[in-house]
C-alpha cells in the first residue's frame, strides 16, 4: 500500500465526531493521523492501520512513497 506523510486516508469506521477521513503526520511502526473534521490525533500501529483504510488520497508532491 503506497501512503506518504500528508496523504488523506478514508477508514472503514468513522472517528466518534462522525468523519472518517483522517491526515497521515507520521509513519512508521505505527501511524500518527490527525482528523480532518475536529484535529483529533491518534496514534496505531502500522498493521491495524493497513487493516482498517478503505482509500487513500494522495498528496501532490515528489517524495519517495512508502
Amino acid at each position: 500500500m503506497e501512503i506518504c506523510v500528508g496523504d488523506i486516508v478514508i477508514l472503514k469506521k468513522p472517528h466518534p465526531c462522525g468523519n472518517n477521513r483522517f491526515q497521515v503526520l507520521r509513519m512508521g511502526v505505527d501511524f500518527k493521523l490527525r482528523c480532518t473534521q475536529c484535529g483529533h490525533e491518534i496514534m496505531a500501529s502500522r498493521i491495524k492501520m493497513e487493516k482498517s483504510i478503505r482509500e487513500v488520497e494522495h498528496e501532490n508532491h515528489s517524495s519517495p512513497r512508502l
